[in-house]
């Protein structure tokens, strides 16, 4: 179905293209990136794949059957066995199953290679599918609160049940 892939500098005029083609369908359910965030997108890039090697964010591609970028997962802010994950799905791949199987995938790396304990999420109130693949991969709601006007719904998902040989 999907894979995902470490984000790499290969991976930059694709990542370009694809958030152009869906900012509006990205603006209908979180706060717009802005147009600073386009016009200054190689230097953001590269000062992710800096966050990475530091280790404190795990940022990954989600590449179609064909190896079209169609989406992002991203584990942000780990800190103590603990991260935040965000992703987004173009739209010409929503309803197709991409966002749970990228969620699914993403928490068994979070799980093992990135030896991670919990994981928190959240989802715009505006966005119930986004909140459907939370639930189905496992995150259970914490509770709710307004981010940049929205009301937002917050999620944990513990990662024990993924631990290789319940490590």
């Amino acid at each position: 179905m999907i894979r995902l892939e470490r984000l790499s500098a290969d991976h930059a005029a694709a990542l370009l293209a694809f958030e152009r083609a869906n900012r509006a369908h990205f603006a209908r359910s979180v706060p717009d990136r802005g147009d600073a965030y386009f016009a200054e997108f190689a230097d953001r890039h590269r000062a992710l794949l800096a966050e990475q090697r530091a280790g404190t964010c795990h940022f990954h591609v989600v590449l179609d059957p064909y190896g079209d970028l169609v989406g992002r997962v991203n584990l942000v802010d780990v800190h103590d066995g603990s991260a935040e994950l965000g992703y987004r799905i173009a739209e010409h791949a929503t309803g197709r199953g991409h966002a749970t199987a990228a969620v699914e995938q993403v928490c068994r790396l979070a799980a093992g290679e990135y030896r991670l304990t919990e994981l928190t999420a959240s989802a715009d109130r505006a966005n119930p599918a986004s909140a459907a693949v939370l639930r189905r991969t496992g995150f259970t709601l914490l509770g709710e609160s307004e981010l940049d006007g929205r009301p937002v719904l917050h999620f944990r998902r513990p990662l024990a049940d993924l631990r290789p040989n319940g490590s």
